[in-house]
């Protein structure tokens, strides 16, 4: 049984070595492009089946692993920002106020259907002034996270609760994920 991680995030790999240490981390690059006016949740979910698929391609002998994150505020995706002025406006739209972040899953077995999983949780902000702000950025933190932050590192400072799932904000649900490959008899 070979597990595959398509991803080349390190969090992600950090995730699923919670599960097993026994998988390879084969990046997939695919096309992130959200459809307009579908559904967010509907597309973090397609955007992971497309990773886990394409990795089944290179690996069709293996369980391959995508997974995908957005975060969404008044309907608006905020996906990972394109350079400083950007993330200053993201978390400048998430202060004060509670978003979703949507963490889309897919495991492809050897043989048989692709297993998807939606988590949807809550994140609340606090209502950090400028000056944190701006120490935050410099960090660089803000520049490959979906939203601009990561909950796991300095953006928890900014946070202050969720409802939900922690490890689906950082990338992968991971608790769902054992719970698909236990299904699939994997022994993990």
């Amino acid at each position: 049984m070979e597990l595959v991680l398509a991803s080349a995030s390190p969090r992600r790999r950090e995730l699923l070595g919670l599960i097993t240490e026994n998988f390879t981390v084969a990046p997939m690059d695919t096309d992130e492009t959200l459809l307009p006016g579908a559904p967010l949740g509907q597309e973090v979910v397609r955007l992971s089946r497309g990773k886990a698929e394409k990795a089944h391609g290179a690996y069709p002998n293996a369980y391959c692993i995508g997974s995908d994150t957005l975060v969404t505020i008044d309907g608006i995706a905020l996906g990972k920002p394109e350079g400083p002025g950007r993330a200053r406006e993201m978390l400048r739209m998430l202060r004060g106020r509670t978003h979703e972040v949507l963490t889309g899953l897919a495991v492809q077995p050897p043989i048989g259907e692709t297993r998807t999983l939606l988590t949807r949780t809550l994140v609340t902000f606090r209502a950090f002034d400028e000056d944190e702000l701006e120490k935050y950025l410099a960090t660089g933190e803000p520049l490959d996270k979906a939203g601009a932050y990561g909950i796991q590192g300095h953006g928890a400072l900014l946070i202050e609760g969720i409802a939900g799932d922690y490890y689906s904000v950082m990338g992968l649900p991971v608790a769902g994920l054992n719970r698909i490959l236990r299904d699939l008899g994997v022994a993990v």
